[in-house]
């Protein structure tokens, strides 16, 4: 299984790139590798700014259609020849949890389209797997206009982890945040810095 990094936000709410964000002095991209690192077969990012993640020495992929958002990055990854399925996860996610990560591993079977964890009674797609089945389904509805995440996968055959077996590895959910805007960052208590 490949870990990728979805990087490919517009940053409309930010002064600056998401993924660069420090955490504890680190940035949020690096500790996501860190974390990847060692879980996966290889760590691919999806981006349509390349220059700005060489240096992470990672493959990178650009968006195979034009249409933007976190699907049309799934899509692109799931278009690798050699891609059978993906641990999806966001560069403006800074507090993922490893257990959960290892926990959804391996509970993951190749029978499922997709695995999801469910916090407050929704499902979570932006910390989940993804099978490289479901990239033709995936890239029609994305042709179609319909990106929306969780729309897509009341289509498809995918394993939710319940939100108890979430809340009994991480029990606020903290694996779901992501930084969107300064306010993020402020709600955070100052654990969170810019570039």
């Amino acid at each position: 299984m490949d870990a990728l990094i979805l990087a490919g936000g517009e940053n409309k709410r930010m002064p600056f790139t998401k993924g660069f964000l420090k955490v504890n002095g680190k940035k949020i991209i690096e500790s996501n590798i860190e974390l990847l690192n060692g879980m996966f077969n290889r760590i691919i990012i999806s981006t349509n700014n390349p220059e700005l993640y060489f240096y992470l020495g990672v493959l990178l992929v650009g968006d195979v259609l034009k249409h933007k958002g976190p699907m049309t990055g799934i899509f692109s990854a799931l278009m690798f020849p050699d891609v059978s399925e993906v641990f999806v996860t966001a560069c403006d996610m800074p507090f993922i949890n490893v257990i959960l990560a290892k926990y959804m591993i391996d509970r993951w079977d190749n029978r499922w389209d997709a695995m999801v964890p469910v916090f407050e009674r929704k499902p979570q797609p932006l910390l989940g797997v993804y099978s490289k089945r479901i990239a033709e389904k995936m890239g029609e509805s994305i042709r179609n206009g319909r990106r929306s995440l969780r729309d897509f996968l009341k289509g498809i055959n995918v394993l939710y982890i319940l939100e108890e077996e979430v809340r009994s590895i991480d029990r606020e959910g903290r694996s779901f945040v992501n930084i969107n805007t300064l306010e993020d960052i402020h709600r955070e208590g100052g654990r969170i810095c810019s570039v």
